[in-house]
């Protein structure tokens, strides 16, 4: 880019950076909490929001994620419960960005720490300060992630989850949209220690807008299990960034489901810091309607020895709806013994629709084994022409091709009951399509 385009550039992201800053205010607080806010302000200044010339927006617009004011979004209520409602969990809800206690669980279970970030935020000394922008901060570089910086200088509410065990169940956040203009702001803060185990479950639209950090910090010999819902309202939009740090013998699996949205953006970076470390992080996505706009972005860096990491994402696409899938692997030298394996794969289902894929490989060390693929296709005419053949309507023999492409990324759900529940949401939810 010309020296001139570039201080051009800048000087637009200065701009909208400066307006979108000038509609907020950072929330209250002292010691920790106001220097990693503070440094995280700076790192939003230092590098401007997104702007659709910025490499890895190119495939997808940021103008509705960056301006002031918040897109309203229409509430809807489509007649059935959140998932996870029926499951013996700590269930925690929160209403358009604010945690509900009245309508929560207590912050009580064995073999776990659980408080409000606030409260966190409030005492002197707290665990959190060494995670809480920390691991957003790393996440920075080599790719920019200024609207996770903003998070970090601005979340006001979300929760602080220390796992010194194995809980017998999983914790919940049901996050509830019932304001057409709610502009919600949300960072979680977890830390499973070592030789600990927890799952966590996420489900619900949010807001109108949403922005969620969560920083997941791993240490040696602990599990990480996560399984997220994102659908319900139409018109909502969100960007969600995970941060994850994986020690020696570490597992974090994460898996998210999406439907319906205006524009979804969900970024991954997860560095595995420790030997043997080993991370999964999957998704599936169906997309209906050409204002339906789906992008998954995922960095795994693998800076230790004999490490798995596996990115498997499928997206299924009719109506003119677009799907983006930007995923790197980057192999630091001394890395020797990485496995790694990327697929990203969309089922088009017309002509109008489109997936966007930047798979990427970088790799220093010389004994690996690291591979990556993207394909597009439409349905199997053959496969839809045997199961019409033997009396199965074309819709219904559609839904059942649909589902059979999602599933390499559903199986990547290691509790089976949670995958059958997401595949009978799933099942749901294109009858109700094609109705």
């Amino acid at each position: 880019m010309p020296a001139v385009a570039k201080q051009k550039l800048a000087e637009l992201k200065r701009d909208a950076t400066e307006d979108r800053l000038a509609a907020m205010s950072l929330p209250e607080g002292a010691g920790w909490a106001a220097e990693a806010r503070g440094a995280a302000l700076a790192r939003v200044r230092e590098m401007g929001l997104p702007h659709p010339r910025d490499e890895y927006w190119k495939f997808t617009r940021p103008e509705t994620l960056t301006r002031a004011e918040a897109p309203k979004a229409a509430l809807f209520d489509g007649g059935e419960p959140h998932l996870f409602h029926e499951r013996d969990r700590l269930h925690l809800v929160f209403r358009d960005g604010v945690l509900d206690m009245t309508a929560s669980d207590a912050l009580t279970l064995d073999g776990i720490e659980i408080e409000r970030l606030s409260d966190a935020m409030a005492k002197d000394i707290h665990w959190a300060r060494d995670v809480y922008g920390v691991l957003e901060s790393n996440g920075q570089n080599p790719v920019q992630r200024p609207l996770a910086a903003l998070n970090t200088a601005y979340a006001s509410d979300g929760v602080v989850i220390r796992v010194i065990g194995k809980p017998a169940k999983p914790v919940c956040l049901t996050y509830l949209h019932e304001s057409e203009d709610s502009d919600a702001i949300l960072h979680h803060v977890i830390r499973v220690e070592e030789g600990a185990e927890m799952t966590l479950l996420e489900t619900g639209p949010a807001a109108a807008r949403f922005n969620k950090v969560m920083e997941v910090d791993v240490a040696d010999n602990a599990t990480f299990h996560h399984v997220r819902a994102q659908g319900r309202d139409h018109e909502r939009r969100a960007v969600t960034g995970t941060f994850a740090r994986l020690g020696t013998e570490s597992t974090f699996k994460s898996f998210t489901m999406t439907v319906n949205g205006v524009l979804t953006r969900n970024e991954c970076v997860i560095e595995l810091t420790g030997d043997d470390a080993v991370a999964h992080v999957a998704g599936a996505c169906v997309g209906d309607g050409d204002d339906f706009h789906h992008d998954d972005t995922v960095f795994v860096t693998h800076d230790a020895v004999n490490c798995e990491s596996r990115q498997v994402f499928k997206k299924v696409l009719r109506n003119g709806a677009t799907g983006v899938f930007q995923g790197k692997i980057l192999v630091k030298e001394g890395a020797q013994k990485t496995d790694g394996y990327q697929i990203s794969q969309s089922l088009l289902l017309d002509d109008d629709s489109q997936f966007l894929a930047k798979p990427e490989l970088e790799i220093y060390a010389d004994d690996v084994a690291c591979s990556h693929g993207s394909t597009s296709g439409a349905i199997d005419e053959t496969a839809l022409f045997y199961l019409r053949s033997r009396g199965v309507p074309t819709a219904q023999a559609t839904d059942l091709l649909v589902l059979a492409f999602l599933a390499e990324a559903l199986e990547e759900i290691e509790d089976e009951s949670i995958a059958e529940e997401m595949v009978e949401r799933l099942s749901g939810w294109l009858e109700r399509r094609a109705a």
